[in-house]
C-alpha cells in the first residue's frame, strides 16, 4: 500500500520542469519535494506528496480532511512506542 501526504507549497527553487523543486509544510513539517509531475504548481497550492514527489494538486479542502483522517487514525493508535512494544519487559528465563 502507497501512502500521499498533503503538503501546502511554501517556496519553489529552479525553472526547469524536471528538477523544480518546492518546499512543503505537511502538518507543521518542512520537505523538499520535486514537482516534474506537476509543473503547474505554485506557492500556495496543496499538492499530494509520495515519496518526495508531488504527484498531483488537491483543494485546501482535500488535504485538511485527508490530514484530519490522518490524525485520528494515528491518535487511535496510541504513542508509537506502545505499538512498537517499547519499554515492555524481555521475554525469557
Amino acid at each position: 500500500m502507497c501512502l500521499g501526504l498533503p503538503g501546502r507549497i511554501v517556496s519553489i527553487t529552479g525553472a526547469d520542469a524536471l528538477t523544480r523543486t518546492a518546499r512543503a509544510e505537511i502538518d507543521g513539517v518542512v520537505k523538499e519535494v520535486n514537482l516534474a509531475c506537476v509543473p503547474e504548481a505554485e506557492v500556495g497550492d496543496y499538492v499530494l506528496i509520495h515519496v518526495g514527489l508531488a504527484i498531483s494538486i488537491i483543494s485546501a479542502v482535500a488535504a485538511e480532511r485527508q490530514l484530519d483522517e490522518l490524525r485520528r487514525v494515528v491518535d487511535s493508535h496510541g504513542p508509537s512506542s506502545e505499538r512498537a512494544g517499547e519499554g515492555a519487559e524481555p521475554e525469557g528465563p
